[in-house]
């Protein structure tokens, strides 16, 4: 459900009193401070500036960290990879998986949202052949793309901050691969979750909505332990994410991140832009940060 939510509708909000996203690291020995920004994947890079101290930040960071290099991410092998990571086995398609009165479902919901469904011949030539996950991502930057009017994947958010670190001849990694991203998001769930997932967000699409604004607003008002709240809210049904999900999704990557981080950090003064979901709660990685030893304080200005 979480990785859903981070596909729909952007809103803005009035900036809450602890309202910050960007944050310093300092102390166990660096001889400057390194900085953590959360991200939301879809937001528009204009919102670079309502976040204050950023300029300054990336000015004095040498260079960038994401969760993976974007440049690689865009490149001919990746995007062959995710394709092919995006598709059912070799002759199944989505009615092999769904039974009639669940195709029936997607159908009704697919035809409210774009006009079109799995009938119309078109759609099912680039769709039927989709994993139940690559269709609920699809169907959801679809809808984002129907409240909003566009979506410019040429112009990320994550991906603004490498694109500056390089423009200024600065250093870009990532601290995953495109790899492990392909590996962990697409297939790291069985296909019959993948489906279990997907109807969640068919019948279930006014509180999918709902909890796609909370966050979305939160994230705008720089609120993480709004995200927070919104992003565990509960339908108390199998829609739901397990505690394994969660620990594969955020909590085993941040701790590996923490890994890494240190060594980066002591190397050069870093910022690091990650989906702001990694930053909060006992296992996010400003809570890690702060039990390593650092000290993590929020950016105001």
């Amino acid at each position: 459900m979480k990785r859903i939510i981070f596909t729909l509708t952007l809103m803005v909000a009035l900036m809450s009193a602890q309202a910050q996203i960007l944050y310093k690291i300092s102390g166990r020995g660096l001889t400057a401070p390194s900085y953590i920004v959360g991200t939301y994947h879809l937001a528009p890079v204009s919102f670079v500036d309502s976040i204050p101290g950023i300029r300054q930040v990336m000015a004095d960071c040498q260079q960038v960290y994401g969760e993976l290099v974007m440049a690689d991410l865009l490149g001919s092998d990746s995007l062959a990879q995710i394709q092919l990571a995006m598709l059912l086995p070799e002759g199944m398609t989505l009615d092999n998986l769904l039974d009639t009165d669940e195709m029936g479902r997607l159908n009704a919901y697919m035809k409210q949202l774009i006009g079109f469904d799995m009938t119309n011949p078109m759609i099912a030539q680039q769709m039927s052949r989709m994993t139940p996950s690559a269709l609920s991502t699809t169907l959801s930057a679809l809808s984002y793309m129907k409240k909003s009017g566009s979506i410019d994947l040429q112009n990320s958010f994550d991906d603004y901050f490498q694109k500056e670190a390089r423009a200024q001849g600065k250093g870009v990694g990532g601290l995953e691969t495109v790899a492990f991203q392909i590996k962990t998001l697409f297939q790291g769930q069985t296909l019959e979750r993948q489906k279990e997932l997907l109807m969640c967000l068919v019948d279930h699409a006014d509180f999918m909505d709902e909890m796609a604004e909370n966050v979305i607003r939160a994230f705008f008002a720089q609120d993480l332990d709004a995200i927070q709240k919104a992003m565990e809210a509960k339908l108390n049904n199998s829609c739901d994410n397990t505690p394994e999900e969660d620990a594969e999704i955020l909590d085993k990557r941040n701790a590996d991140w923490l890994t890494k981080m240190p060594a980066i950090m002591a190397e050069k003064p870093t910022l690091f832009a990650v989906g702001a979901a990694h930053l909060y709660g006992e296992k996010g990685v400003l809570h890690l940060l702060r039990t390593a030893g650092y000290t993590v304080e929020g950016v105001t200005k």
